[in-house]
């Protein structure tokens, strides 16, 4: 079964590169980003984690681990790592999964139905400290992904759980963002009191509350 926004996240149990984990006691009061890889020693494979890895302190920041899954094993997964470190420049620092049974990638929908093999595709979910699902990504076994993308909608999540704002297109962290729909200017005024920019009644624009 497909997972939804806002669903509860499946908790599992699974044997990793830094030993067997709960995912939900691994997980902590932390937010999680846990995301599929097709398979060991491949070529985007090898730049992605490579990225997740210099990334480390920016997921830090934002109080988000990450672990990774595939249906490759453990022992393939340090044997690969080896070659990630080589070629990208960073240590794989964080948990991969050795899920051979397809268990979690089961759980999360994580196989193409049409793509021909039993590999996961390139998902992506993230996880608030809740347990919830919050954002999904599913990206071609072709295309690498885009990990700034995924720190840029992190940043917005944590923002609008904590003020009554969205984030427009293409914002970034600093950038003005939108005034609740849901607010009256009357209720606004009390939240935002150095005001808006009103472009239309429902569109008003306003500077990032907690910058």
């Amino acid at each position: 079964m497909s997972l939804h926004l806002g669903d509860d996240s499946p908790d599992f149990s699974a044997d990793t590169t830094e030993g067997k984990i709960d995912f939900h006691d691994w997980l902590g009061d932390s937010w999680g980003v846990l995301f599929s890889h097709p398979a060991d020693f491949t070529p985007v494979c090898t730049t992605e984690l490579g990225e997740t890895g210099r990334l480390k302190d920016e997921f830090a920041k934002r109080n988000t681990k990450v672990i990774v899954v595939s249906v490759d094993s453990v022992e393939d997964h340090k044997r690969w790592s080896a070659d990630i470190e080589e070629t990208q420049g960073c240590a794989v620092n964080f948990p991969i999964i050795g899920d051979t049974d397809r268990k979690v990638a089961e759980l999360y929908d994580m196989i193409h139905p049409n793509a021909g093999d039993t590999s996961t595709v390139r998902s992506v979910f993230v996880i608030d400290p809740n347990k919830k699902v919050r954002m999904t990504l599913t990206y071609p076994k072709s295309a690498g992904r885009n990990f700034r993308e995924i720190l840029r909608v992190i940043d917005s999540m944590q923002l609008t759980d904590n003020y009554k704002v969205t984030t427009p297109a293409n914002w970034e962290d600093g950038d003005d963002v939108i005034v609740s729909p849901a607010l009256s200017n009357e209720e606004a005024e009390k939240l935002f009191p150095a005001g808006w920019n009103e472009l239309k009644p429902y569109l008003r624009m306003t500077k990032q509350p907690n910058k």
